[in-house]
């Protein structure tokens, strides 16, 4: 069984507000904004433990998700998914466009 990944030092190319997500034998940051005017619409980067851009995506959820109240990132995370944990919730954001 492979061992969960500790964070490494975050790059400082990355966002401020970038979360790491471990993994068993990896792990990724994460980051995520508000795009575009409509509800619910967000857009999640997800960087390599040394900061390279994995995938860039535009993403909705069902739920509501505020970005100025605590949140973290949940699994299943990945470029066609991610999950976030929010006032206890589990909020599913999917892929809808690159």
């Amino acid at each position: 069984m492979s061992e969960i990944l500790d964070a490494p030092n975050k790059p400082v190319s990355l966002p401020e507000t970038v979360q790491w997500l471990a993994g068993q034998g990896a792990g990724s940051w994460f980051f995520i904004e508000k795009y575009g005017d409509e509800k619910n619409i967000f857009r999640v980067e997800r960087f390599s433990p040394s900061g390279k851009l994995e995938c860039k995506r535009i993403y909705k959820s069902i739920l509501p998700l505020d970005l100025a109240l605590p949140y973290r990132f949940s699994y299943l995370s990945h470029c066609a998914l991610c999950t976030i944990i929010q006032k206890n919730k589990k909020i599913i954001l999917n892929w809808i466009e690159d």
